[in-house]
């Protein structure tokens, strides 16, 4: 599958769902940390075992981000209350999602100028 939009936000945007990952640019990536400065491969924890450290440099961007769009795999699943209680104490929000929705909305998003970061678990 291919993902267009007719006007790109500054940074990495996913581009499509290729050999069973995320494609930013010429890389696919079976899971994946992104942000408005980057994006890399991730090897997640499992999703009830998420700490704020499992996320690496993403939330150190300058201005701070919204919040953490969270793509928990093949479906929805709602992350650990104390994973999401850590992040709204540093005032980030997370909006939880299958990882094919997140990743679809992380261009809406980026495209309207929203300061946010992702962290995408694999798709199946």
């Amino acid at each position: 599958m291919r993902i267009d939009r007719e006007t790109r936000a500054a940074g990495p945007i996913v581009s499509g769902f290729a050999a069973g990952g995320f494609k930013v640019d010429e890389a696919v990536h079976p899971a994946l940390l992104i942000s408005p400065e980057g994006a890399a491969g991730w090897a997640p924890p499992p999703l009830d075992a998420l700490r704020v450290d499992d996320l690496g440099t993403i939330l150190a961007i300058d201005p701070p981000p919204e919040f953490v769009l969270l793509g928990t795999g093949p479906d929805l699943v709602r992350p650990a209350p104390a994973f999401v209680a850590a992040l709204e104490a540093r005032g980030i929000g997370v909006e939880a999602m299958d990882s094919r929705a997140a990743a679809r909305a992380w261009g809406v998003l980026r495209g309207e100028g929203r300061v946010i970061v992702g962290a995408f678990y694999p798709l199946a």
